[in-house]
């Protein structure tokens, strides 16, 4: 089954689908051009699928308030049910839904690990690993924002301004940045690229490629 088959059989969004192909494709990049040991194949398919259940915990208000372009009006009530559906199987967590959903399809050991290390609250950790694999996969997915491929700034400038209201999160913002920015630097001290040189134009055609991806 490739990629785009398992968006299907789980009713992915269309910004979801395209989110996940960019985070992948970035992830292509840098290993491609990283000195060293890498899974690459176990890379790309945690960034291929860390997202598949998100649509469990899509916030449709604030999304058509804020980003009316991610979703069709026509269609929207489509999408409501089908998370009213997801929510009913596989419970209001995004990341448990992905973990049942990556079982389904027989996916378990080392990709569905590195989906766990996926987020804000592994950046500690995942700056503190000597696993570069899970740097990659954090890192990737850490450059991708709903309008695409953007530097590590931007996209903190954009969690800043969408969170602004939260601030009792404010100090666990600071430390997931400060390990951010670490594993940006100790991933592109072993690559041939810089941070700049990752763009939704360097990507794109790795992109296209992705889509046959089998998993």
């Amino acid at each position: 089954m490739n990629i785009i088959q398992i968006y299907q059989k789980y009713q992915n969004m269309p910004q979801q689908i395209t989110h996940q192909l960019k985070v992948a494709a970035v992830a292509s990049l840098i290993i491609k051009n990283f000195e060293g040991k890498i899974d690459k194949e176990d890379i790309i398919k945690a960034c291929l699928l860390h997202d598949l259940g998100n649509i469990v915990k899509f916030d449709f208000n604030y999304t058509k308030e804020f980003m009316p372009e991610l979703v069709d009006p026509a269609a929207l009530s489509r999408w409501e049910e089908i998370q009213r559906q997801y929510r009913e199987k596989y419970g209001r967590s995004s990341h448990e839904a992905t973990i049942k959903m990556l079982k389904e399809l027989g996916i378990d050991g080392r990709v569905r690990e590195l989906v766990d290390w996926v987020g804000f609250s592994q950046a500690e950790d995942n700056a503190a690993t000597d696993d570069f694999n899970r740097k990659v996969c954090a890192y990737s997915d850490m450059r991708v924002e709903p309008n695409g491929v953007v530097s590590l700034e931007e996209r903190f400038m954009g969690l800043r301004h969408r969170y602004q209201g939260h601030k009792e999160g404010e100090g666990a913002r600071q430390v997931f940045e400060k390990a951010l920015r670490r594993i940006e630097e100790q991933i592109f001290e072993r690559c041939r690229i810089k941070p700049e040189d990752v763009t939704e134009q360097a990507i794109a055609p790795l992109m296209e490629d992705l889509k046959d991806f089998e998993i």
